[in-house]
């Protein structure tokens, strides 16, 4: 019988070295599997601001000075959107994803 997917809330954006995942359980081979939503994001520069909308979340929206602020802000945003949602009884329409480790990301960085 198979099982469901262990659950971590954790941000988009933690680091690796946390205590959910690190490299001594990659080096021991351990598998770490997380349920996730892929969120398709559309960041835009409007006046002097960042916005950060999507097309597959109906009401996500994130406003920041700083494209840096943008992303920090995002999962979060997504997350309590998501968390109303769920309590509201509505279904998002995004698929859950299972992500297992070790993976690849990718990851914006300034040049």
């Amino acid at each position: 019988m198979a099982t469901a997917p262990t659950v971590f809330q954790k941000r988009a954006f933690d680091t690796v070295n946390d205590s959910c995942y690190n490299r001594n359980m990659m080096s021991t081979g351990t598998t770490v599997e997380i349920a996730r939503y892929r969120l398709p994001v559309v960041i835009e520069r409007v006046n002097s601001s960042y916005q950060a909308t999507s097309p597959a979340l109906d009401g996500f929206l994130v406003l920041a000075d700083t494209l840096d602020e943008v992303l920090a802000l995002a999962p979060g945003v997504a997350r309590a959107l998501l968390e109303a949602m769920r309590a509201k009884g509505v279904t998002p329409s995004l698929p859950i994803e299972e992500v297992n480790f070790p993976t690849q990301i990718e990851v914006l960085v300034p040049a």
